[in-house]
């Protein structure tokens, strides 16, 4: 089976349609919810969603992941999934009243911490587009120039500078600190971390599965991708953050126990979640 991919505002898929538009509604909710009345959010997302080489980007990351790789999806559908993971739990651990280390660190505000998420979340698969291997570390240098050029076009005067060196910063450590391979230490990074690994619902195996029908390595991420039904981000009981995943299969549990825990282990945000998971009607699995 051939598959040709192809990546235009015409094109986009009902799914990718789907989940911009939800960014869009959480980051108005956010400015909007803002006391200051910055505005920086909602001003980069529109830009980012209008940027033709990020798009052409996160196109070219799913061709290498998919056509080439046999992997699951690392293209626009997934990097915009993270960003909706990572921008709802930064929300509510913000109505939690839970600083982030920028707002602790009295470096940055909630807006930056927010341009920050999105910009990591958007990007840290687009080294992808070389290889699997590393491809954090590609993606950090990929990005460095996007994020550089983007920012200084939304806040190009000499008395940001400070700001789009910390908001730059920290989008940096999130790209590159994804993978678990190497430590980070802000809760906006460690958000990205666990955003990543909340993206396994079955919708991000269908396509490998279809098109690659011989076995090979890897195969148990996207069968146990395809048994997940519903991942759940919302306000915790005992924390502030909750994380639910139902499934229809224990192959899932895979999934959460070999991709999102050690995610979770490795981030800053560990101590602020709790994270339950079940198979279809049965009880739900407490893990933290």
């Amino acid at each position: 089976m051939c598959i040709i991919f192809s990546h235009t505002m015409e094109s986009k898929s009902p799914k990718e349609i789907q989940v911009e538009e939800k960014i869009t509604d959480l980051v108005t909710k956010i400015v909007d919810d803002q006391t200051f009345g910055d505005d920086l959010p909602l001003r980069l997302w529109n830009h980012l969603q209008n940027n033709q080489e990020i798009d052409a980007i996160q196109n070219y990351a799913n061709i290498v992941s998919i056509g080439r790789l046999g992997l699951n999806d690392h293209g626009p559908v997934h990097m915009k999934i993270v960003c909706r993971n990572a921008l709802k739990m930064l929300f509510l651990l913000h109505e939690a009243s839970v600083e982030t280390s920028l707002e602790k660190e009295k470096s940055g505000t909630y807006a930056d911490s927010v341009c920050a998420v999105m910009l990591a979340s958007l990007l840290h698969d687009s080294g992808m587009t070389i290889s699997r291997k590393d491809h954090e570390l590609y993606s950090s240098i990929i990005s460095y120039s996007i994020i550089n050029d983007t920012l200084t076009q939304l806040m190009p005067e000499d008395k940001n500078i400070i700001r789009r060196t910390v908001i730059r910063s920290i989008a940096m450590e999130g790209i590159i600190g994804h993978m678990a391979t190497h430590p980070i230490h802000s809760i906006e990074a460690g958000l990205i971390l666990i955003a990543d690994g909340c993206d396994m619902t079955k919708g991000r195996a269908r396509i490998p599965l279809e098109i690659h029908s011989k076995p090979a390595e890897g195969d148990i991420h996207k069968y146990s991708a395809n048994s997940i039904e519903k991942v759940k981000i919302e306000q915790g009981h005992e924390r502030p953050l909750k994380i639910e995943i139902r499934m229809k299969a224990e192959v899932g549990f895979f999934q959460v126990e070999e991709v999102l825990i050690p995610k979770i282990q490795s981030s800053p945000a560990k101590s602020l979640l709790e994270l339950y998971a079940g198979v279809g009607g049965e009880g739900m699995k407490r893990y933290m």
